[in-house]
């Protein structure tokens, strides 16, 4: 089963309920939503970082050329999930104690992650949820550089989040997320 790491970073996000718990689940719930194959799944490992602006303001600049903070990075391991799996399949031929394929690495700010749903009249629990599944989607490939692959994305986004109750977050046009790599 996948491994996934999540490291609270700022003190903020101790006052969600349950943060570690949502976000491991969202994240699990992204890859099983994605089909992520069996014996990829089996080797995984993802990381979610819960940060704040000023860190995620710094990776924005560095990175993305954006000198601004955004509420979610996405850095993947890979280029393609494909990429992924067939190097866990060399791996695992080399030997049976073959290390974990890093899937990537999600991180949200907490500051913005806060006045989004606040203004989008969300919990901040929900969106970070939505946050995590759409950075983690972006880790198997998935982007919305086009109104086909977006639609696609957001459909995937509304059937993980679903069984997590969290409310569809496309329902106005403006709560896409722009913003992440």
């Amino acid at each position: 089963m996948t491994e996934i790491l999540v490291s609270i970073a700022a003190a903020p996000w101790h006052s969600v309920p349950e943060c570690r718990d949502q976000v491991m689940g969202a994240a699990r719930a992204a890859l099983e939503g994605a089909g992520l194959p069996a014996e990829l799944a089996a080797r995984a490992e993802l990381g979610i970082e819960l940060s704040d602006d000023a860190a995620v303001h710094a990776l924005n600049r560095h990175f993305r050329d954006r000198d601004k903070p955004t509420n979610v990075l996405s850095f993947p391991g890979y280029d393609s999930i494909d990429a992924a799996l067939a190097e866990s399949e060399a791996m695992t031929t080399m030997d049976d104690e073959a290390p974990p394929v890093l899937l990537g690495d999600v991180i949200l700010a907490f500051e913005t992650v806060a006045r989004e749903a606040e203004a989008q009249g969300k919990t901040v629990a929900a969106h970070m949820m939505h946050l995590v599944v759409h950075g983690a989607l972006h880790l198997l490939g998935y982007d919305h550089d086009t109104p086909e692959t977006a639609a696609r994305m957001e459909d995937l986004e509304r059937r993980v989040l679903a069984p997590l109750d969290v409310p569809d977050p496309y329902l106005v046009e403006s709560l896409r997320p722009e913003n992440d790599s």
